[in-house]
C-alpha cells in the first residue's frame, strides 16, 4: 500500500561517524540507472541538516562537504546565510520542506543529512514554533548571563524543557526563557508530519568516535581551520559573534585571543567535541524509530524495503 506522504530518508549520527560519505554513497547507488528504473525514480538529492554549515565562510571548521566530495550529487542548504547574522530553525524548517518538495517534483527522493537533532525534527515532524514577537529588552539582559546561569533559571521556570535543551547553546537558552516568562512555560510544540521518514542511523562505538573525532580535528587543523577563523574575524565578526559558534571556532577564537595556549586549545576541543557527540548519541537514542546500521549495505536494504 502507498503511503499518502510523499517519502524522505534520513541519515543521522553523532559527529564524524561519517554521514556525508555514506549519503554520497547511497546516492550514486540509487541513481544508477537500473534503480532508477526499479523504482521509477530520477535519482536522490541531498539536503543538509547541519545548524552550521547553513553559514557561508564556515568550511573547515563544519566539516562542510567539498565540490570534488559531492561526487556530483547536488545538495541543499549550504552556504543559505551570513555568519554574521542569526539563523534560526523556524528559517532552516522552511527551506529544507522547500527543497525537499522542490526534490520531489523532480521524482526524485530526497536525502536529509546531518547531527544536528532540532533540525532534522523540525522538519521530519513538522513542528509549529509558538509565534512571540523578540521581546529585545530582556535578550539583552540575558546575553550578559552565562550559558550555566541561564540553564539555571529555565530549570526553574520550566524542568521538562531543561531535561532536553542543549545546555551549552546561549541562543536557544535565552529563547526558552523568553518563551517560559511570555507564555508560563515552553508549550508543547504541536506536530504535523507532511512525510514519511525513514531514519537511518549510523552506529558507532565510543572508542571508534573517540578515534574518528581525534582524526578528523587533526586533518582539519592541518586544512587550516585556525586560517578560517581568522578570516572570519578580518570579515568583521566579533570575538562574541565566534565563540556563539560552539567547538572549533570557540576554542579557536580563544587561542586568538591569547586566552589559552595551542596545546590547550587541541586538548579542549578533543574533549569538548566528545561530549558534544555523546549528546547527540543521548537525544537520537530515544527515538526508537532509527534504524542503527554498521554500513552502506544495511542502509540499502532499508531503503530498498521503505
Amino acid at each position: 500500500m502507498s503511503s499518502p506522504r510523499p517519502k524522505l530518508i534520513i541519515i543521522l549520527g553523532p559527529t564524524a561517524s561519517g554521514k556525508s560519505e555514506l549519503a554520497v554513497k547511497l546516492a550514486l547507488r540509487f541513481n544508477s540507472e537500473q534503480l532508477k528504473k526499479k523504482f521509477g525514480i530520477n535519482g536522490v538529492e541531498i539536503i543538509s541538516a547541519d545548524s552550521r554549515q547553513v553559514y557561508k565562510g564556515m568550511n573547515i571548521g563544519t566539516g562542510k562537504i567539498t565540490k570534488k566530495e559531492m561526487r556530483g550529487i547536488p545538495h541543499h542548504l549550504l552556504d543559505v546565510a551570513s555568519p554574521k547574522k542569526k539563523f534560526t530553525v523556524v528559517r532552516y524548517q522552511k527551506l529544507a520542506i522547500k527543497a525537499a518538495n522542490k526534490i520531489l517534483r523532480k521524482k526524485k527522493i530526497p536525502l536529509l543529512v546531518g547531527g544536528s537533532p532540532f533540525y532534522i525534527y523540525s522538519v521530519t515532524e513538522g513542528w509549529l514554533f509558538p509565534k512571540l514577537k523578540p521581546d529585545w529588552k530582556l535578550r539583552k539582559k540575558l546575553e550578559k548571563k552565562s550559558a550555566s546561569e541561564l540553564f539555571k533559571i529555565l530549570k526553574k521556570l520550566d524542568e521538562k524543557r531543561a531535561k532536553t535543551i542543549e545546555t551549552k547553546n546561549k541562543r536557544r537558552l535565552i529563547r526558552a526563557i523568553e518563551i517560559c516568562k511570555k507564555l508560563g512555560k515552553v508549550p508543547q510544540i504541536k506536530k504535523t508530519p507532511q512525510f514519511d521518514c525513514l531514519l537511518i542511523g549510523i552506529k558507532k562505538s565510543p572508542q571508534e568516535l573517540k578515534i574518528l573525532i581525534n582524526n578528523r580535528l587533526l586533518k582539519r587543523f592541518n586544512k587550516g581551520m585556525v586560517g578560517e577563523v581568522k578570516n572570519l574575524r578580518k570579515s568583521g565578526l566579533s570575538w562574541k559573534r565566534l565563540e556563539e559558534f560552539g567547538l572549533e571556532y570557540r576554542w579557536i577564537a580563544r587561542f586568538l585571543q591569547k586566552k589559552i595556549s595551542y596545546s590547550e586549545m587541541v586538548k579542549i576541543l578533543q574533549k569538548d567535541i566528545e561530549k558534544f557527540s555523546k549528546r547527540q548519541i543521548t537525544w537520537f537514542k530515544s527515538d526508537k524509530r532509527i534504524h542503527w546500521i554498521k554500513n552502506q549495505k544495511d542502509a540499502e536494504n532499508l531503503i530498498k524495503k521503505f
